[in-house]
């Protein structure tokens, strides 16, 4: 295995994740109420890491074979994320709570892991730079993907495990019922941007 191709893997994959998006925006809220964190981060790490390995050996298989694939998702995607906006601009503008680590009325895990799932899955975004980006750009290193794909994985893993874990270090600050407000409603931001430009297909 190359380690060129497998920090380049890893610095595509995490360039590409990075960026504020609705299954970011989630797994930070969950780190934040330090509910089914592992559980979270898990789901999130091995669905890129299975379409990852789709994209790196599938691509143009899997274009070829579902033409209808695209367009579903997008606008299944954007009707998805509508409605997870509306409910966390209503919790910004009628939330009166703040941040509670203990907290009642946890959702509990499956309705957590199913949230989770529609959010990567349902989310042509994810599939691009999964799928799309990403194994188009392992086609410049024939017999070498494998190593670009660990190291895309390793990176997609790394992310989320930090961002799971690491929120609760801002807990302190979400204590303040106006800062769970304001994460609330930009939150609502993301998710309908990304719908918008979902439906417009931009």
């Amino acid at each position: 295995m190359s380690p060129s191709v497998f920090v380049t893997g890893f610095s595509m994959g995490l360039g590409l994740i990075v960026a504020i998006g609705a299954q970011n925006a989630f797994v930070l809220k969950q780190g934040l109420r330090r509910e089914h964190v592992f559980a979270v981060f898990l789901t999130c790490a091995l669905s890129d890491a299975v379409l990852i390995a789709l994209g790196v050996t599938s691509l143009g298989t899997v274009t070829a074979l579902m033409p209808w694939l695209e367009p579903a998702m997008r606008y299944g995607g954007a009707a998805f994320l509508l409605w997870y906006g509306a409910r966390s601009l209503k919790s910004a503008l009628t939330g009166h709570g703040a941040l509670a680590i203990e907290g009642d009325g946890a959702a509990s895990l499956k309705a957590t892991l199913l949230t989770c799932l529609a959010l990567t899955w349902l989310n042509p975004h994810v599939w691009l730079d999964t799928v799309v980006l990403l194994g188009s750009v392992s086609t410049q290193f024939p017999g070498e993907r494998p190593a670009f794909a660990l190291g895309a994985t390793t990176a997609s893993f790394t992310f989320f495990f930090a961002l799971a874990y690491g929120a609760r270090f801002l807990a302190p600050v979400f204590a303040r019922p106006a800062a769970w407000r304001v994460l609330e409603g930009v939150i609502a931001a993301v998710m309908w941007t990304i719908a918008g430009r979902l439906a417009l297909g931009l």
